[in-house]
């Protein structure tokens, strides 16, 4: 079964920063339904969100690998519902 879920990166705009996190993202491309980016100039950081569809493992590796990296800060939530997987 695959779940539905979202996960929220925020980072400081830092230009390495982003290059290993927009690389993370593509590695896990198969499991991204969508996202959004905001950046938020007065606070001096950007906020992405990204819609996933995936396995619980492979949405928990992704967080895990962004949360990993420095200066970035993540949060994820699954909903319940499960997709069949075809």
């Amino acid at each position: 079964m695959l779940r539905l879920g979202v996960i929220g990166i925020v980072l400081r705009p830092d230009k390495d920063t982003a290059a290993k996190v927009q690389s993370l993202l593509s590695d896990f491309s198969d499991i991204i339904v969508g996202r959004m980016g905001v950046p938020d100039k007065e606070n001096n950081i950007n906020a992405i969100s990204v819609i996933v569809k995936g396995s619980s493992e492979a949405i928990s590796a992704l967080s895990g690998k962004l949360g990993k990296l420095n200066g970035v800060s993540v949060k994820s939530a699954l909903t319940a519902f499960e997709i069949p997987e075809v």
